[in-house]
């Protein structure tokens, strides 16, 4: 309760979520409220609770996706018409997005903590400053389709396959 008051607004995520499922936007001010809200939330189920500070965002979020170590591309994740979020669940569509070389490097130093084979890096850019939400190894083939045009789900299995020759693995 006491960092959601501090933060002055804040998103309650579930341990395991995708597409904002079960998140929920926290923006009362009063501390018996937001206590009612976090027992509320953990009653349904979510026993652990992410609290992530609420950041004043444009009307889109980046997804910044690497295979291996190299940048594949980014797509954004767009607004729908008064929704909190930028999922498609809420509204939200898919948008190619350039991005500069200082977002660049911060979603490549964030990937480079977990040396995953497929990458998307949650971006925001908002008026306070650019930030990393999340590191996923399990988003954006639909988006960076939609998107970009890009067949994100061919160049990860053309990855893995080149990884298992180099290690001497024979693919068929």
């Amino acid at each position: 309760t006491r960092a959601i008051l501090a933060y002055g607004g804040a998103v309650l995520k579930p341990l395991y979520s995708t597409k904002a499922r079960g998140m929920r936007l926290v923006e009362d001010t009063d501390a018996a409220a937001v206590r009612a809200i976090v027992d509320e939330f953990q009653a349904e189920g979510h026993r652990t609770v992410y609290i992530q500070k609420r950041v004043p965002m444009p009307d889109r979020d980046l997804g910044v996706v690497f295979i291996g170590d190299q940048y594949l591309t980014t797509y954004a994740r767009v607004k729908g018409a008064g929704a909190w979020n930028t999922t498609t669940q809420a509204g939200g569509s898919y948008a190619c997005e350039e991005i500069d070389e200082a977002t660049l490097a911060m979603a490549r130093e964030a990937r480079d903590l977990f040396q995953l084979d497929f990458t998307v890096v949650d971006v925001v850019k908002s008026e306070v400053g650019t930030f990393v939400f999340e590191v996923s190894a399990f988003g954006g083939f639909r988006g960076i389709h939609e998107g970009c045009g890009v067949d994100a789900a061919g160049a990860y299995v053309d990855h893995v396959l080149a990884q298992l020759q180099m290690q001497g693995v024979e693919t068929r």
